[in-house]
């Protein structure tokens, strides 16, 4: 299943280009590797997100999905390879319907922000849109190799993050920002 590295400074990449996990070479700048990008920035933004105090599920949860982003980012590095799967979904579903049936309705738009986790897990959740976009580009440009997996997995999880940033507000005592006109 496609190429592992053995050491990280290859010097391969001096010339602007980067291993796919079929072995092929691509530009830097290719859809595929900006789709890549965007979902490994993601991870490192969860990352960020489990570095503060938080509910062992949230941080359990949020430690599955690091995982699944690795497999995601995994699936988009092999054109036609398969690793996002409907149980990664059916996930998502049942932790956004867990974590939202502890919030009050919204009646306003809120703002990102409140404490320290709530506003990384609105960044989260905006970079997961991103990511989201570039799948979306991906696919566009390249019919053959894109899986709807990878599209829909982030469309859900930029859900749970805003769901997750709430949670995490008041976890901390605190409530949403609410936009003020």
């Amino acid at each position: 299943m496609g190429h592992r590295l053995s050491k990280i400074a290859t010097r391969t990449g001096d010339d602007g280009t980067t291993g796919l996990g079929d072995g092929r070479r691509v530009p830097k700048d290719d859809a595929r590797i900006a789709a890549i990008g965007d979902v490994d920035e993601l991870n490192s933004t969860l990352g960020v997100l489990l570095c503060e105090p938080m509910p062992t599920d949230v941080r359990e949860a949020l430690t599955r999905i690091q995982n699944h982003l690795f497999d995601l980012g995994g699936e988009l590095s092999i054109p036609g390879h398969s690793m996002i799967e409907e149980s990664h979904l059916a996930q998502l579903d049942e932790w956004l319907a867990e974590y939202n049936a502890t919030l009050p309705p919204l009646k306003e738009f809120i703002l990102p922000g409140g404490s320290r986790a709530a506003a990384v897990a609105h960044v989260a959740r905006t970079v997961c849109r991103r990511a989201e976009r570039a799948i979306v580009a991906l696919g566009r440009v390249e019919s053959a190799g894109v899986n709807d997996a990878p599209r829909r997995y982030v469309n859900r999880l930029s859900d749970l993050m805003f769901v997750l940033a709430r949670v995490l507000n008041r976890v901390d005592g605190g409530t949403d920002v609410l936009w003020r006109r």
